[in-house]
């Protein structure tokens, strides 16, 4: 039953709700369909391994970067009027990725979309909070939002692979101009206006100095996994380090902080459940990544038949979120946190054992077993980053688990797939033709056509060898979640 200061939703809020879906999907969506696009990008654009995963990852990094920053500008502007603006920039800037004629306008589309999607997240779930009051209905509009949200990650690949059957690779960014132009046009008539009465300040610098300092370290791993290790890379890894250290400082010392670490060092099981959420991200879509560029490198599946491929995938991810609370009934969540990460560890396990062409089969089953038990962690642990914290302090954990969830979405992909090159290019002869060159810049000129059948091969064996090697990292990371979760009690 309500209480006095709840009212019950009516017909304008679930239509709101249904609206506020459309964004949501787009975020989910996006985060897989560009995974597929991959290859078929890589022989248009020609980029090298390194510039592909700074057009994949940019994008999760600029979100993350500014996702607490554009929180804040919601309260302050209006968050009906941030979606707005978010939803106009996401569609100026799907545009010109689909249309982009160069490496660097297609990266800078990309990071341009990162800061548009970062107004997209924070803007759904403050209005779902306002509209739903009545703490039931509240229940039931988050689930339905994570259930969309869910839903566009287990249809990227499938629209993705459409588009890409029939159409150029660019077309699959235009689903951010058809999705967000329609929020446009209905949403002014079914969503609310609401501002905040207290607003903080908008701290720009600290938004700037965590993104700085995170790429700047990716940009060092890359590069030493591009051309080994040199002063280029170590010096930018030292300099992204000494940025997040300030960037720590800074945040400490802030008497109402934009992302407040004081709740990892004196809640325990908040730092554990933030941690599990974002390496367990980092798991999963970087082994996501690596087998969507199997299935179509090595084993020649079509963009469309690996979407069909990895369906079962999306399915087992979301069997797990949904059955995750079931064994807390009579265990504690983070012993069931613990033991879906050790069906990660399993199913990245069998993902290893794919050796060649014929393993397709293989890598998939791998990556459904390590989706269906890493999702039901990370249903468990977006729970416990609330249930840890006090009731007025579960706004600032909601941020910082948006937060982390991008972040480790964008690692994934960025550390993930530089082991992966690491040791395919260890795999390869050195260049001896122009043809082995390119294969040699790019893992996805292994599918190029007019490459000689041996030279094929050998690039075959050590883009598989790359993904095995990643796998067995991938793993390691899981269990080291598993340990972690199983010592802690929450």
């Amino acid at each position: 039953m309500p209480d006095s200061t709840t009212q019950l939703a009516g017909r304008r809020e679930w239509l709101g709700l249904a609206v506020l879906a459309l964004p949501t999907m787009l975020i989910g969506l996006d985060m897989t369909v560009l995974h597929l696009a991959a290859p078929q990008l890589s022989r248009s654009m020609n980029p090298s391994t390194t510039q592909l995963l700074w057009i994949v990852d940019i994008y999760g990094f600029m979100v993350a970067g500014f996702l607490m920053t554009m929180g804040t500008l919601g309260d302050r502007i209006g968050r009906r009027k941030l979606l707005f603006i978010g939803a106009g920039c996401f569609a100026a800037a799907s545009l010109l990725a689909a249309y982009s004629s160069s490496v660097p306008m297609l990266m800078t589309a990309r990071a341009l979309l990162g800061v548009a999607g970062a107004t997209l997240m924070p803007s759904t779930i403050s209005l779902l909070s306002n509209m739903f009051t009545d703490p039931g209905q509240r229940r039931v509009a988050i689930a339905v939002w994570m259930a969309n949200f869910m839903a566009g990650g287990m249809i990227g690949p499938l629209v993705g692979g459409f588009l890409l059957e029939r159409f150029w690779w660019g077309s699959i960014f235009l689903i951010g101009v058809a999705i967000p132009v329609l929020l446009l046009l209905v949403g002014p008539l079914v969503l609310p206006e609401y501002r905040s009465p207290s607003v903080g300040r908008i701290d720009l610098l600290t938004a700037g100095l965590i993104t700085f300092s995170i790429m700047a370290m990716v940009y060092g791993i890359k590069e030493a996994a591009r051309s080994g290790l040199s002063l280029t890379s170590a010096a930018a890894v030292a300099i992204g380090v000494a940025g997040g250290y300030l960037f720590v400082l800074r945040q400490l010392r802030r008497p109402n902080p934009m992302i407040d670490l004081r709740l990892l060092f004196a809640r325990k099981a908040f730092g554990v459940s933030l941690g599990s959420l974002t390496l367990g991200l980092f798991v999963n879509t970087g082994i996501q990544f690596l087998v969507l560029q199997y299935l179509q490198v090595v084993v020649g599946l079509t963009p469309l038949q690996a979407g069909v491929w990895v369906l079962p995938a999306m399915v087992a991810g979301i069997a797990g979120s949904l059955l995750a609370p079931v064994p807390t009934r009579w265990m504690a969540p983070s012993r069931v946190m613990g033991l879906g990460f050790l069906v990660g560890v399993i199913g990245l396990a069998v993902t290893a054992l794919a050796h060649d062409s014929h393993s397709g089969a293989l890598s998939v089953t791998g990556f459904a077993i390590t989706s269906l038990g890493i999702q039901a962690s990370l249903a468990l642990a977006n729970d416990g980053i609330i249930a840890s914290v006090p009731p007025e302090r579960a706004g600032t954990a909601s941020g910082m688990g948006e937060t982390g969830a991008e972040l480790g979405n964008a690692l994934g992909v960025a550390i993930g797939g530089s082991i992966a090159t690491a040791v395919y290019q260890l795999g390869l002869p050195p260049s001896q033709a122009e043809h082995e060159q390119a294969i040699r810049d790019s893992f996805a000129g292994a599918s190029a056509e007019g490459v000689p059948a041996d030279v094929l091969e050998m690039a075959h064996q050590a883009f598989t060898t790359g993904v095995q090697v990643t796998a067995v990292v991938l793993a390691a990371v899981s269990a080291m979640l598993m340990v972690f979760n199983w010592r802690v009690k929450h």
